[in-house]
C-alpha cells in the first residue's frame, strides 16, 4: 500500500475492509453490523484510545503503548471514514470547511482577545 494515500483512496481501503468484516458478521450473526453498531464500535475504539493517550502521559501502564496508539488511531480513523461514507458525508468538502470556520472563529477571538488587553493595558488619566 502506498503510505501517501489520499483520502478518498484511504476511504476505498477502508469501505472495502467494512465489505470484508460485513462478510464475517453475516457468516457469525446472519448480517452485517448497522451503522449505530459501526459507531458503537467506533466509541469503544475511542475509549481504548484514552487509555492509550493517558497510558502515553504516564497515567497508565500498558506494554508496546506506542505501538498500540498508533493502531487505535488507526481503528478510529477507519469508523470516522466508514462513518462518513455509510451516512453519505463528503468527509474531505466538510473538513476542509470546518477547517475555515474554525481557523475564522479563532482569527475573530484573538483579535477581540488582543483589543480586550490592548484596552485594559492603557495608562488611566
Amino acid at each position: 500500500m502506498n503510505p501517501s494515500m489520499d483520502l478518498e483512496a484511504l476511504t476505498k481501503r477502508a469501505m472495502a475492509v467494512r465489505e470484508r468484516l460485513g462478510d464475517l458478521e453475516r457468516a457469525r450473526a446472519g448480517r452485517p453490523w448497522t451503522k449505530e453498531e459501526v459507531m458503537q464500535g467506533f466509541v469503544g475504539d475511542v475509549g481504548d484510545l484514552m487509555k492509550l493517550v493517558m497510558a502515553r502521559s504516564g497515567l497508565r501502564s500498558i506494554e508496546e503503548v506506542d505501538r498500540k496508539l498508533a493502531h487505535e488511531l488507526s481503528d478510529c480513523l477507519w469508523s470516522v471514514l466508514v462513518l462518513a461514507q455509510l451516512y453519505g458525508i463528503d468527509l474531505q468538502k466538510e473538513f476542509l470547511a470546518t477547517m475555515t470556520q474554525i481557523e475564522t472563529s479563532v482569527a475573530a477571538k484573538l483579535s477581540a482577545h488582543t483589543a480586550a488587553l490592548s484596552t485594559s493595558h492603557q495608562p488611566r488619566p
